[in-house]
Order: C-alpha cells, then sequence, then structure tokens
C-alpha cells in the first residue's frame, strides 16, 4: 500500500510541475522543454521551428495532465477518477493551455524566441 501512494504521489508532483496548472512552472519546465524539443526539430527543418515550439509545449502539459490523472487514481479511490470529473477538469486545462499557447505564438511572432543559431 505504501508503494502505491509513494509512486502515485511522485507521478502526481511530476505531472503537476508539467501540466498547466502550474502555471508559475512554466517559464522554468514546460518552455526550455519545448524550446529543446523545437531546437531538435530545426536541426533537420529550420521553417518548423515555431511551430514544433508550439507542439512541444502542448506535449509537455499533455503528459503533465496524464501522469497526474494516473498518479491521482493511484492514490485514491477510482471514484475520482469517472469520465465526467475528468471532462470538467480537462476542458479547464485545456482553456489554460490555449492561453499559454497565445503567448508563445507572440513570442515567436515577435522574436523573443528564436532557433539558437538567429540569436546572433
Amino acid at each position: 500500500m505504501k508503494k502505491r501512494i509513494i509512486i502515485g504521489g511522485l507521478l502526481t508532483l511530476i505531472g503537476y510541475i508539467l501540466s498547466p496548472l502550474s502555471w508559475w512552472n512554466d517559464a522554468f519546465v514546460n518552455l526550455p522543454l519545448a524550446y529543446m524539443f523545437a531546437w531538435l526539430i530545426s536541426i533537420f527543418h529550420r521553417p518548423l521551428f515555431g511551430p514544433s515550439f508550439v507542439v512541444g509545449y502542448w506535449l509537455t502539459n499533455i503528459v503533465g495532465l496524464v501522469m497526474m490523472h494516473k498518479g491521482i487514481c493511484r492514490m485514491v479511490s477510482q471514484k475520482y477518477c469517472e469520465p465526467a470529473n475528468l471532462r470538467k477538469r480537462l476542458f479547464h486545462d485545456l482553456l489554460i493551455s490555449i492561453g499559454y499557447t497565445g503567448v508563445i505564438i507572440l513570442l515567436l511572432k515577435f522574436h523573443f524566441i528564436r532557433p539558437p543559431g538567429e540569436y546572433f
């Protein structure tokens, strides 16, 4: 039982850090991960830097939400994981992700964020 709670808690914590619920942590975790993802993609095709940055950001949020869901379901009763509750939470999280995506697009449009070779 303790192992289940520890693993569930760890999954939940990591998921929270990656999820859109931890808006304060985006600058330190999600955006750098998305930037690294975009940088890797731009090595093969430079014009994909912007779109892959957005995709990378969304992937970090999706992975975070899935990890949180799995971790919480592991720690508590399955009643928490019923589809009705899940849909409501995911809709709220989706709205937060759309907002952050808008910020990323603006940062890309005004060249605050660029591929590594374009800074100099």
